[in-house]
């Protein structure tokens, strides 16, 4: 048995060196931080390796926006799975809007005569949504012909005004999917266009053939996930179809095993489903995304200059 290393914190400690610290303690939430990096630098330095990212949760109100745009553009990511709301942020940020710093104890009813959506302590104008009616407006003629969601979102990112995570996986080619894409406020923009009687080509069962493609021809697949929900499953599932499951695999969730909800289910889990390959590396940590996801990519960044 190895001991458990206290942590040393020194002066002018890198992030990375912080990290190496609690890798060495082994145990608790700090050496399943530390192992979390090590498995996210294996994926990246493995050139086999096709990294399926998915992130769920309210990643753009907490400020994680430019950490996942610089991990699109840095290509350490080959497949990204996230949410309508995630992407309806993202949008929104795009066409000049800003999310604030609030308080969960503010008052609701007074927030809404104001203006104002509440997520937990982050405030987003509602006149985002106003923003969004008229992008799309603008803009339907061009995106009505996409065949698939991933398509159609490649098309939004190629239209946004300014940089964005939609804008980053188009200039660079990384596939990104959005199954629940109606469940946002973007799917809200387009029913309007819909209800006017204008008619559109995207079929939502379209990309299961390019993920599924993705995960069957990968030599080696490594999964990250920030939240669970939909994201995590799509590409759990394109895990189970393919030939070789995931050989590496880090999960980052506030949720519990024990009421049976994917998003809290262990990683291990998956290997029944023959998702996750029994010898693979893998870890989960329990963490809120907002904490892990920028001391994990501080960290992998000075690892992988």
């Amino acid at each position: 048995m190895k001991p458990v290393n206290h942590i040393k914190i020194k002066d002018a400690m890198t992030v990375n060196e912080l990290v190496k610290q609690m890798d060495s303690s082994g145990v608790l939430g700090a050496g399943r931080l530390g192992k979390a990096v090590n498995i996210c630098e294996a994926m990246a330095k493995d050139k086999q390796c096709k990294v399926f990212l998915g992130l769920a949760g309210p990643l753009v109100p907490g400020g994680m926006r430019e950490i996942i745009i610089d991990i699109i553009e840095k290509k350490l990511a080959d497949v990204i799975v996230t949410t309508g709301a995630t992407l309806t942020h993202d949008l929104g940020e795009a066409l000049g809007y800003r999310h604030y710093q609030g308080s969960a104890d503010a008052d609701d009813e007074e927030l809404h005569k104001k203006g104002f959506d509440r997520v937990y302590e982050s405030y987003m104008p509602n006149k985002i949504y106003e923003g969004m009616e008229d992008f799309i407006s603008q803009n339907f003629d061009s995106l009505k012909g996409k065949k698939s969601i991933r398509e159609f979102l490649w098309e939004i990112g190629r239209l946004t005004p300014s940089r964005s995570i939609l804008k980053a996986c188009f200039e660079n080619k990384i596939p990104i999917f959005c199954p629940a894409i109606s469940d946002s406020g973007i799917g809200l923009m387009i029913w309007g266009q819909l209800a006017k009687g204008k008619e559109m080509e995207t079929r939502a069962f379209e990309d299961l053939k390019e993920i599924i493609d993705i995960a069957w021809t990968s030599k080696k697949a490594g999964v990250i996930y920030f939240g669970g929900g939909v994201p995590k499953n799509y590409i759990q599932q394109a895990m189970q179809l393919a030939p070789k499951s995931a050989s590496y695999g880090v999960q980052v969730t506030m949720d519990r095993p024990e009421p049976g909800g994917s998003s809290g289910a262990e990683l291990k889990e998956g290997i029944s489903w023959g998702k996750m390959n029994p010898k693979a590396r893998f870890v989960d940590l329990i963490c809120d995304a907002t904490i892990a996801l920028p001391i994990i990519y501080a960290a992998l960044k000075e690892r992988i200059k």
